[in-house]
């Protein structure tokens, strides 16, 4: 995001948090994890469409030198696997065809945990610590929420939530997404009696980014 889009959430978790009493912790990160499969996975699929294309080719002209053919074809094998591997580290949309959509979600999930720990959302005074995690590879939303929370607003009630931050990011930018959850977030909070409670700021407003975490 843009400094402009940073300072544009920044002060509408500010809001939130004067509103509703909560503390609010935003984060964008590229990915959850390395993924050091895809590379591989990609590697093998393009060194065996490689390989068949090489088969149909020596079906289909016989006549050229043994020698030259065989050698012809070891190459073209391992550079079609090189080329697929490294489209997998330039282009994120074809590296996500060659990891799983479970595994993703668990990664995603697993690095929101570690994170919310890690930047102390546990640890406010009354227990009201929300992180907001978006993982772009993924195409992943992450809420989690301390126990603060409890009895008043439910799994079901943040799944909804992430639902439909996760379905503008698939059409706005993820400062526009952000800030739509951020006001969906402070509505849900107000109606749930999350009122007239404004503390100290306890966590930073504005959005975490890669360079933060990594």
């Amino acid at each position: 995001m843009t400094e402009q889009e940073r300072t544009i959430i920044a002060n509408r978790v500010a809001v939130l948090e004067a509103r509703t009493g909560t503390q609010v912790v935003t984060a964008v990160v590229g990915r959850s994890d390395s993924y050091p499969e895809a590379p591989w996975k990609a590697f093998a699929l393009g060194a065996v469409i490689a390989a068949l294309g090489c088969v149909i080719w020596q079906l289909v002209a016989r006549g050229w030198s043994a020698d030259t053919t065989q050698t012809g074809q070891v190459l073209v094998i391992l550079a079609s696997g090189a080329l697929f591997a490294l489209l997998t580290i330039l282009h994120a949309p074809f590296a996500r065809l060659f990891v799983e959509r479970i595994r993703r979600d668990v990664e995603a999930t697993q690095f929101s945990q570690a994170l919310f720990f890690r930047r102390r959302l546990d640890r406010t005074r009354r227990r009201v610590g929300i992180l907001l995690l978006v993982s772009l590879f993924e195409r992943k939303v992450v809420i989690m929420a301390d126990e603060g929370f409890d009895g008043r607003i439910d799994a079901h009630d943040w799944a909804t939530l992430t639902a439909r931050i996760t379905y503008l990011l698939r059409h706005c930018t993820t400062a526009i997404a952000l800030r739509a959850g951020l006001e969906a977030m402070e509505a849900m909070l107000l109606e749930r009696g999350f009122a007239g409670l404004a503390t100290a700021n306890e966590l930073p407003d504005a959005p975490l980014e890669p360079e933060d975490e990594r």
